[in-house]
This record gives C-alpha cells, sequence and structure tokens, in this order.
C-alpha cells in the first residue's frame, strides 16, 4: 500500500521484555532486538509512503521499572540513535523526538539534539521517536501555558507541539497499531488519536516487521472513516 499526503502512523511497540523471557534470555536483550525491528519498520515505512512515523520507545511510566533495565533501555536508545541517523540521512528521514527532556541524562539529550540537527533537512519522511513522555502531561502542561480563554483547538494543538518538543507540523494519527496482544492506548498521543483507526496484533515487537506493517497498512485501507459524520441519504 501506498501512503499518500500527510499519512501519520503511530506504534506502541509492546512485547520486547516478554519475547526474551520466552527465551530464557534477560529483558534488555528482548529491547536490543526490538531495536532491530525499529529499523526494519522505518524503513517499510519510507518504502510505503508514510509520511509521519512516531513511535513510542519509553514513556513517563517506564521510569517505575528497575533500574537496570531503565539504564539498558535508555543506552539502547542513545546507541540507536548513534548509529542509525546516518541511515536516515540516506533516506532522508528527520529525527524528532518527542517528550519530556528534564530528566533524562546529559548524554542522551545531546544525542537527540545531534540527531535532530543533522536530519533537519530532511523531507522524506519524519521519525519521531517518543521518550518519557506522558500525553496527560503534555496535556496539562500545554493548558497550564495557554491564555486564560479565546483557546482554539489549533493553538492548543502548537502548545502541546512546544511543550513535546514538535519541531513540524505532522497531523493526526490515522492509524495507531500496537503489538503484543494488549488493547489500551497507555498514555501515547490521546490529543493526536481523536479519530484515529486502531490496529492491534499479538506479535510481540521484535518479531514485527515488514509485513506486520503492511498487514496493518491493508487492513487500514479497508476501513471507511467518517469522523463523527455520515452520508445524507438520497431520495
Amino acid at each position: 500500500m501506498s501512503a499518500a499526503g500527510n499519512f501519520h502512523v503511530a506504534i506502541i511497540m509492546d512485547g520486547n521484555g516478554r519475547w526474551a523471557q520466552r527465551r530464557g534470555m534477560p529483558r534488555s536483550a528482548g529491547h536490543a532486538q526490538g531495536a532491530k525491528s525499529v529499523r526494519r519498520v522505518v524503513e517499510a515505512s519510507v518504502r510505503a509512503g508514510v509520511r509521519t512515523l512516531t513511535l513510542y520507545a519509553f514513556s513517563a511510566d517506564n521510569w517505575g521499572r528497575p533500574s537496570p533495565e531503565v539504564d539498558a533501555l535508555l543506552r539502547l536508545l542513545q546507541c540507536y540513535l548513534a548509529s542509525e541517523t546516518r541511515r536516515c540521512l540516506r533516506n532522508s528521514v528527520r529525527i524528532n523526538v518527542i517528550g519530556r527532556r528534564d530528566r533524562l541524562p546529559a548524554s542522551l539529550v545531546r544525542a537527540i539534539e545531534q540527531s535532530e540537527r543533522a536530519t533537519a533537512h530532511c523531507t522524506r519522511m519524519r521519525l519521531r521517536i517518543a521518550v518519557d513522555y506522558s500525553s496527560k502531561h503534555s496535556i496539562v502542561e500545554a493548558a497550564r501555558r495557554a491564555a486564560s480563554g479565546g483557546l482554539s483547538a489549533q493553538s492548543f494543538e502548537s502548545l502541546l507541539a512546544e511543550v513535546d518538543h514538535s519541531v513540524a507540523e505532522v497531523g493526526p494519527v490515522d492509524l495507531l497499531i500496537r503489538t503484543g496482544g494488549e488493547q489500551r492506548l497507555s498514555d501515547f498521543l490521546l490529543w493526536d488519536c481523536a479519530y484515529a483507526e486502531l490496529y492491534f496484533t499479538d506479535a510481540l515487537w521484535p518479531d514485527f516487521g515488514e509485513a506486520g506493517l503492511h498487514a496493518a497498512l491493508e487492513d487500514f485501507s479497508n476501513r471507511h472513516r467518517r469522523f463523527g459524520k455520515v452520508l445524507a441519504e438520497t431520495a
């Protein structure tokens, strides 16, 4: 399927830990394997014509996981940025990390800023990676910054983008994919997913790749989106 225009896909990448545990491996090994799936899905999304791809890499609630796992996740993200920025440049993919940055290690923040600067001119696809992200926090913080009255949905969206360090107009999510068998949003892009089509798969994230993405896009192509409206009946 070739996605036209400003097609926006968001993915909750769930199942890394379970993938590893089923194989008698530490959870960190599942996260490392999951990073390989990120590469496959990013490249497949570029080929499919996806305009914006937003990946849920580390939620604000993930700080509650054991410290060794948190440290491994953050190191893995830093390594990913270091290794994949050049690949993104070749494919004209612009990297943007959304979410809070005040609680991240300084070395990771520097890596984020370097990747964003290096790919700022890329135009083929926007790759947004959500790190220390909470949609509820973003909405509350944007509301706190808002003027008291006369606020439009568009200006509120601009405040949300400011809160999240989102650097480009990406539009609402068209298709939200969640791997791992769970069927919930988990505080991810609540505003942006107001009319998103939801697609759930039992595949654990390390097992998800181009075929899984194509299946989700094919399913999406067969849906009829009405956005709360219905066509007038003809006589």
